[in-house]
């Protein structure tokens, strides 16, 4: 018996809804969002982001996804006829009753900062879902990079105030109190700010901060009073200035005092804070670098010098992985990430896997190949335990030995221009050695203009050089750095091209690894804060001095 129910047209269909999702994305140090927020933006299908914030967000957004332009209705283009452009709150919704994903990024967290509150009504108000995830305040975030607690041990009130919409209400309760005052406003606005204050009951001799750029390597930040910050600014030559409209964050109270300050202020004291460095390396390759200088305060900026390209003649490189799979070697040794590439690329071209090394012996030079090869599938037998270089490994490789060895070859896949010095070792120790090209490495192209113009007018701080190549293909392709830029080398020889190619060096690396030359670059800009600030100067970057002031070539 057919079933005499409704049908399914009988009904009508059902639009789809999306979700939307309001996310904090604090006051501008990417390391500040939240695990929830990182989530979300993996599964949004659209990103509306606040321009300022829209970098900090979007690196962890998937692939594809959808980043319309914010833009906020002009009024007076409305009367005059012109089209209107479509503002935040319309993105979000025309996106989710497509049945869309979206992600709402504003500056700061979105109950604290901006206008996120009329969005999600009009959500509530349309029947569409949403969540919110909160964000660090910058009334929160900033005076906590600036080395400004907002409380102590015994407890005091916090008023947050943000000028642009205060009343006179508002400037009279908090002038009135002994509360701390954290003012949201502009650089221009400071003055004017502190002046309603006083006018309210604050003394005069009251001391404030005024940080802008906060939580960014941008960061900089006054102490004063209010009674002098006008003149403090000004004495700096911050203002007046075209910048003027930046946002700042000033805390009034006893808690921005500058003999706290100096204890607490740990960002900026970093001791490279703000420098711009040339890691001249591919950004695969500077990775951990890069990282490793942003702890230290730096603006990595990584220019590749050199390219990597097969080898003209591919069939060596064939037949040698071919034989690694039928038995043929005892140990592989990997010199660079970039010959673990290539293997990996050929093993896939032939749909082999890490299961392949089976039986082999595997060597790596040094911990950013073995990474390489553990990322493959594969942990290598040998690692230097001293020097990471062909040296280094030669001192550990063992000799052949008839008896336990029963192959008595290696497989050595290499750049093209690599030195015969593990070749001549190994032999030595009583291996044959397949010497086979795995990868070429040509000169890179030349970087922006800007970037090239930065290089040879002093705008980095400081460059990197981690290779004699790296310092003849950046000179070739981008020109010499400047006199001001701190000169940093992995190690002698690199020094010795650096130098013939005009260059002062100023640190070198105490071993040939490129993260205790970061650590030596460090160690340089703490000892040259730390004489600036024994002889009463202020602390500036490299880049800040003049042309031909000269400097001390520092080991460390």
């Amino acid at each position: 018996m057919s079933p005499t129910g409704p049908a399914a047209s009988d009904f009508p269909a059902l639009s789809p809804r999306g979700q939307v999702t309001f996310l904090g994305a604090g006051p501008g140090d990417p390391g500040l969002l939240t695990l929830r927020a990182v989530e979300a933006l993996a599964s949004a299908d659209v990103l509306v982001a606040e321009p300022d914030v829209l970098d900090v967000v979007r690196g962890h957004a998937r692939a594809g996804v959808s980043t319309p332009e914010l833009t906020v209705v002009d009024v007076s283009s409305t009367a005059a006829g012109v089209p209107v452009l479509r503002d935040a709150a319309n993105l979000v919704m025309e996106a989710a009753k497509g049945g869309r994903r979206v992600v709402r990024a504003v500056a700061g967290d979105p109950g604290l900062d901006g206008n996120a509150g009329a969005e999600m009504l009009a959500c509530a108000a349309a029947g569409v879902p949403f969540e919110v995830v909160p964000g660090v305040a910058n009334a929160v975030g900033v005076p906590a990079y600036a080395g400004v607690p907002l409380r102590d041990a015994q407890g005091a009130d916090v008023r947050f105030v943000d000028a642009r919409t205060a009343s006179d209400r508002c400037w009279s309760e908090v002038g009135a109190s002994d509360a701390t005052a954290v003012v949201s406003t502009t650089l221009d606005s400071v003055a004017a700010a502190a002046g309603e204050l006083v006018s309210a009951g604050r003394k005069p001799d009251t001391p404030l901060t005024v940080t802008i750029g906060g939580t960014t390597t941008r960061q900089r930040t006054w102490t004063a009073t209010l009674g002098t910050i006008a003149q403090t600014l000004k004495q700096a030559k911050v203002l007046p200035s075209p910048e003027g409209h930046r946002p700042v964050i000033a805390v009034v109270g006893e808690r921005s005092s500058a003999a706290q300050r100096d204890q607490l202020a740990w960002f900026e004291s970093k001791p490279l804070f703000g420098w711009k460095v040339l890691v001249p390396r591919t950004k695969e390759q500077a990775a951990s670098l890069s990282d490793q200088l942003r702890s230290y305060g730096a603006v990595p900026h990584e220019v590749p010098t050199i390219a990597v390209e097969p080898p003209r003649t591919p069939q060596q490189m064939e037949r040698a992985v071919k034989g690694l799979v039928t038995g043929r070697y005892e140990w592989i040794a990997f010199t660079s990430v970039n010959a673990v590439k290539a293997v990996r690329e050929k093993f896939e071209e032939y749909g082999l896997d890490a299961r392949a090394f089976a039986g082999i012996k595997v060597a790596a030079v040094g911990e950013q190949t073995a990474a390489a090869l553990v990322d493959f599938g594969v942990k290598p037998d040998l690692v230097p335990s001293g020097e990471q270089s062909a040296a280094g490994l030669l001192e550990d490789w063992p000799p052949y030995d008839p008896v336990f060895d029963p192959i008595d070859r290696v497989f050595l896949p290499r750049a093209d221009i690599a030195t015969e010095t593990l070749v001549a070792g190994l032999i030595e120790l009583g291996w044959e050695v397949d010497d086979v090209t795995a990868y070429r490495t040509v000169r890179a192209s030349p970087p922006p203009a800007d970037t090239r113009e930065a290089i040879k007018g002093g705008g980095f701080d400081a460059v990197l050089f981690t290779s004699s190549s790296t310092v003849r293909n950046l000179v070739g392709i981008a020109g010499k750095p400047h006199n001001v830029t701190v000169i940093a080398c992995i190690g002698p020889a690199t020094a010795k091209t650096a130098e013939e190619h005009g260059l002062r060096v100023d640190v070198l690396s105490p071993e040939p690894s490129v993260h205790k030359l970061a650590e030596a670059l460090s160690a340089f800009g703490a000892q040259r804060r730390d004489a600036a600030k024994e002889a009463g100067d202020p602390v500036t970057r490299p880049s800040e001095r003049r042309p031909g002031a000269r400097r001390r070539r520092t080991t460390t």
